[in-house]
C-alpha cells in the first residue's frame, strides 16, 4: 500500500519537470450558490446565485494563474456575503502539498494524502480496484480506490478517498472532507470536496470537474438552521504548450478583469440554468463524498461544531404564548458524542398551566436506516390538520389581538421513527401517547373573552403506526402521503391524507405561482382530534376560522405573485376552494362546527414585501364569508419561527 502511495507522490512531482509538458491554457465555467437549510426537514432556501468564467493558465515548473473574465449574480434574499477568492476559482494542482481553504480562514495547513511525509500522518487502505468514468462519462479507466484516515483525529487531516490510475498511480479523483481540528473558522460544520481529473495527451491528468460544499452554523447555538456555500466548476478547452508571457504570472495567483468586462462576458448558459436543472439537493459527487467519509471515519465526529450546544428548534421555543399554556419559556441543549449519535434535550415551564414540559430526541445514523426515538411530556398538539399560523405569529397575535390560531391539546409518550438520510424521504413511525384535553388558562372570565373556546378531544391512550411517503408528480409537482392505523382506548381507526404542490417559477422571471391540493379521510371510529378543519387563515380565508369540520375533506389553493418593484414589492392574487364532509359521527358539544355544506371558496389580492418573505393579503369568502386581512411569512420560513 505504501508503495502505491509513494508512486503517486512521485507522479505528482514529475509533472513539474516533464520536458514534454511546458504549459497549458484552459477555460473554467462555474456556479456558486449560497442558501439556507433546515436539516430536520430538508428545506433549502436559495439566497444568492453567482456565475463565474475563468481563464486558467499553467507553466512549468509550477507557475499558475487564473483570471476571472466573467461574473454575474442575483440575490433572492438580502445578504452581504463576500466570497473568498478560492470559492470563485478552481484547484489546478490537487491542492499542492498543504491544503488550505478560504484563504486559510476556513482550513489551514492540512497535509496532502500523497504529499511529502504523508506516510507518518495517515493510514491507507486499498478498498477496491474498479473502473470509473471520466470526461463526462465518455471514457473509463481502471483505478485503485484508496481510503485515507488520519492517525490522529485531534490534528488537522484529510478524511476520504483517493482514486489512483492503476497504470501510473496518478490522481484521477479525490472525494474528501477534514477532521474537526482542521477548521480554523468555528462556524464551519463541514467542508466536502470532490475533484475529478481527465486524461489529456494520453499521459497527463488535469482538472475536469470540481465541486465543494461548505456548511456553517452558529458555534454554540443549535437553531436547526445553517448556511451553505456550494460551488461547481467544469474545466474545458485545454490548449497545450502555448507561449505564455512571464508578465502573465506577475502579482497574485488570481486577477480579475474590469467590472464592465466581467458583466459583459458572453456566458454560454443562463445564470440560473444549473439550479433549475439540478436543484439544491446534493449532487451525486457530493453524495459520494458523504458516503465515503462515513465509511472512513467509523463514528469519529467530523463536524467542526462544538459537540455541546444550546438548542432551540425554532425562535418561539425560547418564549411562546397561547391560551392553553399562557407564557411558556423554554430551551435545551444538543449533544453529539459520536458522528452517528445526536441527542437533543428541551424543556420549558408554562406559567399559565403552572407545569413543566419537556422532550428528548435521540437519532442514530449508522447506515441507510436512521432511527429516531422521541420521548415527550406534555407536548403541545394542534387539532385540524392545517396550521393557521407559525408559532411566533400565533404568539404575537395571541398577546396583541387575543386571537389564538391553535386548537390545543397535550401529548405524553414516545415515538420511534425509521427513516433515511433525507429527512423528507420515506419513514415509518410507531407511537404510543396519552392524549389529554387542554383548557383556557389565561382568560379570567370564560364567558367574556375574545378567545375561541378550547375544544375538548377524545382522551385516552393511543397506539399508532404511521407511514409517510414522498411522491413525484407529473408537471414538476411533489406530494407527500401519510397513512395511519391506530387504536385509542377501545376504538381502532385509520386515516389517509396528503398534499400535492406544484411550483411554477423561473428564478430570473418577475412572476411566480404555486398550486396545492390537499385531501384526507378518516374512519368513523377516529378520535375527534383527527378530524380535518377548514376556514380562515391558510385554508379558506374570509370564512370563520376552523368553522368547517369533516372526516373527509379536499382543498385546492393557488397564488401568483408579480414583482412590480423588485425585489421589494410585488402584487399577489390568491384563491382557494374546498369542502368538508361530516358523516353521522357525534362531535364534542363545545366544538361548534359543521360540515361545509358543499363548496366554499375564497378570492383575494395583496402585496409581497421584501424578497417575497412577507405577505399582506385581503381575501373575501365566497358563499357565506366576509372580508379578512392576513399578514404572513413565506412558507419556507415558517418552521424557523
Amino acid at each position: 500500500m505504501l508503495d502505491l502511495v509513494g508512486r503517486a507522490r512521485a507522479v505528482r512531482s514529475s509533472a513539474a519537470v516533464d520536458s514534454a509538458f511546458r504549459s497549458y491554457k484552459a477555460q473554467a465555467r462555474g456556479y456558486v450558490y449560497f442558501f439556507f437549510d433546515r436539516p430536520d426537514t430538508g428545506n433549502r432556501t436559495l439566497v444568492k446565485a453567482d456565475q463565474v468564467a475563468l481563464d486558467v493558465y499553467w507553466q512549468a515548473p509550477n507557475s499558475t494563474k487564473q483570471v476571472i473574465v466573467g461574473q454575474r449574480d442575483q440575490q433572492m434574499l438580502p445578504t452581504d456575503i463576500r466570497y473568498h477568492l478560492d470559492h470563485l476559482t478552481v484547484v489546478q494542482d490537487d491542492f499542492g502539498d498543504s491544503i488550505s481553504m478560504g484563504d486559510g480562514d476556513e482550513v489551514e495547513a492540512v497535509p496532502h494524502p500523497v504529499g511529502p511525509g504523508s506516510d507518518g500522518v495517515y493510514d491507507f487502505l486499498l478498498a477496491d480496484s474498479l473502473s470509473i468514468s471520466y470526461a463526462g462519462g465518455a471514457e473509463e479507466i481502471r483505478v485503485y480506490q484508496v481510503r485515507v484516515r488520519p492517525r490522529d483525529f485531534e490534528r488537522p487531516g484529510f478524511v476520504g478517498t483517493v482514486f489512483l490510475d492503476r497504470a501510473t498511480a496518478a490522481i484521477v479523483r479525490m472525494s474528501f472532507s477534514f477532521t474537526p481540528a482542521s477548521y480554523v473558522d468555528p462556524y464551519v460544520d463541514y467542508i466536502r470536496i470532490s475533484l475529478d481529473n481527465s486524461l489529456w495527451m494520453g499521459r497527463h491528468w488535469l482538472p475536469y470537474r470540481q465541486e465543494v460544499e461548505i456548511r456553517r452554523e452558529i458555534p454554540l447555538l443549535d437553531v436547526m438552521a445553517g448556511s451553505v456555500i456550494r460551488g461547481r466548476f467544469e474545466i474545458r478547452g485545454y490548449d497545450f504548450d502555448v507561449a505564455l508571457p512571464l508578465s502573465l504570472f506577475a502579482g497574485g495567483r488570481v486577477s480579475t478583469a474590469s467590472p464592465a468586462a466581467r458583466a459583459a462576458f458572453p456566458f454560454e448558459r443562463g445564470l440560473l440554468d444549473d439550479i433549475e436543472e439540478e436543484g439544491l439537493d446534493l449532487s451525486p459527487s457530493l453524495e459520494e463524498v458523504r458516503t465515503e467519509v462515513a465509511q472512513v471515519v467509523q463514528d469519529q465526529v467530523v463536524s467542526g461544531l462544538d459537540p455541546f450546544r444550546l438548542y432551540f428548534a425554532a425562535v418561539s421555543e425560547a418564549a411562546r404564548y397561547n391560551r392553553a399554556e399562557g407564557l411558556r419559556l423554554g430551551g435545551g441543549f444538543t449533544l453529539r458524542p459520536a458522528e452517528s449519535l445526536m441527542m437533543r434535550v428541551s424543556g420549558g415551564y408554562a406559567f399559565g398551566r403552572e407545569r413543566a414540559s419537556g422532550a428528548v430526541s435521540t437519532t442514530l445514523s449508522p447506515g441507510r436506516v436512521v432511527p429516531t426515538l422521541d420521548l415527550y411530556w406534555d407536548a403541545l398538539g394542534d387539532v385540524g390538520g392545517y396550521l393557521g399560523a407559525s408559532t411566533l405569529e400565533n404568539t404575537i397575535s395571541a398577546v396583541s389581538g387575543k386571537k389564538d390560531y391553535t386548537d390545543p391539546f397535550f401529548k405524553r409518550g414516545a415515538a420511534l421513527t425509521l427513516g433515511g438520510a433525507d429527512p423528507a424521504g420515506p419513514a415509518v413511525t410507531f407511537r404510543w401517547e396519552e392524549h389529554r384535553s387542554a383548557r383556557d388558562v389565561v382568560s379570567d372570565d370564560l364567558a367574556d373573552t375574545d378567545f375561541r373556546p378550547v375544544r375538548t378531544i377524545d382522551e385516552g391512550a393511543l397506539g399508532a403506526v404511521s407511514v409517510h411517503a414522498p411522491v413525484t408528480l407529473p408537471g414538476g409537482g411533489a406530494a407527500s402521503l401519510t397513512g395511519d392505523v391506530g387504536r385509542l382506548e377501545t376504538r381502532t381507526f385509520g386515516s389517509l391524507s396528503g398534499e400535492a404542490l406544484w411550483e411554477i417559477r423561473a428564478l430570473d422571471h418577475p412572476w411566480r405561482a404555486e398550486l396545492s391540493l390537499g385531501a384526507g379521510a378518516i374512519t368513523d371510529d377516529a378520535p375527534a382530534q383527527n378530524l380535518f378543519l377548514l376556514g380562515g387563515r391558510w385554508t379558506l380565508p374570509g370564512h370563520d376560522y376552523r368553522s368547517f369540520a369533516g372526516d373527509r375533506y379536499w382543498l385546492l389553493k393557488g397564488e401568483a405573485t408579480w414583482s412590480v418593484y423588485a425585489p421589494y414589492v410585488g402584487v399577489r392574487a390568491i384563491g382557494a376552494v374546498g369542502a368538508t364532509y361530516l358523516g353521522s359521527r357525534s362531535l364534542p358539544a363545545d366544538w361548534m362546527v359543521q360540515n361545509s355544506d358543499g363548496l366554499r371558496g375564497s378570492i383575494g389580492a395583496g402585496l409581497s414585501l421584501g424578497w417575497d418573505a412577507m405577505r399582506v393579503d385581503i381575501a373575501h369568502g365566497v358563499r357565506g364569508g366576509g372580508w379578512e386581512a392576513l399578514f404572513s411569512v413565506a412558507r419556507q420560513f415558517r418552521d424557523w419561527l
